[in-house]
């Protein structure tokens, strides 16, 4: 189940919100401070203040933790079903046997999706009680934007692109995980961005850097996947537009050929380099499949164990 909440930071509801704070954190200046946060209002295009009743303020440094202190009532009730009916295998196991579904939440600020082991009437159910979670936080599902699908046909989430497929040369299917369509169509447009015409001002030497670290920084993120193909193929985009690039900033009296685009700005074999700068792109981070932590991953709350007692 593929959710998206409809205008999640204008709608949330202030008491409600302040009411799961305040479960938490017991200090009645920080909980003053933060209401005030909220109530703090919207300033018009015409310099007038418009008093905000619901949400957090957009773009306000506190916005997107207090959203995540709301939508964890998602967590909370989610968690407590799992622990409930669904939190050892042999339940799981007599629930499957029972024609019931087993499901789990993963939830990243408020991109959540609902895995389930189950028919599609097991996940198209969950849509109800998604809905009763949010309504008293004051928010609602997008029904355009949320659906159900298969695995085999494969959702979006975080930028990626997650579905079952064949493993080529076998008959076995695996679950893959490479970046999305969507994430792949905007580092191009980032690169085609750098490699305009109104970019020609700069030295090779600069471009390279600035490339180098939007490509870098993009493929960190999408390492942990099925990414190597993709990353050979944005690498072999980017130097086209690298290469149309030098030869519109170089070219003089004469067309600048091939040839000697390679003998004056390539250092092994087609790599472009400059002033001691070369061209490393996305294929220099390395891939490392599925790195699967879980509740590995440490948090200021994780227990630390006792000390040792002297003798002991």
């Amino acid at each position: 189940l593929e959710c998206d909440i409809k205008a999640c930071f204008d709608e949330i509801n202030h008491t409600a919100l302040m009411n799961r704070f305040r479960v938490r954190i017991k200090d009645k200046r920080i909980c003053g401070l933060v209401k005030a946060f909220l109530k703090s209002g919207i300033l018009t295009e015409l310099g007038n203040r418009e008093e905000s009743l619901t949400g957090t303020p957009q773009g306000g440094i506190l916005s997107p933790l207090l959203a995540n202190i709301a939508l964890s009532a998602l967590d909370d009730h989610f968690d407590q079903q799992w622990n409930r009916d669904m939190g050892t295998p042999y339940r799981r196991s007599k629930r499957k046997k029972d024609g019931l579904g087993n499901w789990r939440i993963i939830r990243y600020a408020d991109d959540f999706v609902l895995v389930v082991s189950g028919n599609r009437h097991h996940a198209e159910g969950l849509r109800e009680e998604v809905a009763a979670v949010l309504a008293p936080l004051g928010l609602r599902l997008a029904p355009e934007k949320t659906r159900v699908v298969h695995i085999d046909e494969g959702f979006d989430f975080l930028g990626h692109n997650i579905r079952r497929q064949r493993k080529r040369g076998t008959t076995k299917h695996y679950v893959y995980t490479k970046p999305s369509k969507k994430a792949i169509a905007s580092i191009k447009d980032k690169v085609r961005e750098q490699t305009y015409r109104s970019t020609r001002h700069m030295e090779l030497d600069d471009l390279l850097r600035s490339v180098n670290r939007s490509l870098a920084g993009w493929a960190n993120f999408f390492r942990h996947g099925v990414s190597k193909a993709i990353f050979t193929a944005v690498d072999s985009h980017t130097w086209g537009r690298l290469m149309r690039w030098i030869r519109a900033k170089y070219t003089g009296k004469h067309r600048l050929g091939m040839k000697e685009l390679r003998n004056r700005f390539c250092d092994k074999g087609w790599r472009f380099a400059h002033n001691g700068v070369v061209f490393t792109g996305a294929s220099s981070v390395a891939v490392e499949r599925y790195r699967y932590r879980g509740s590995d991953i440490p948090t200021p709350w994780t227990p630390r164990p006792a000390a040792a007692t002297a003798g002991g």
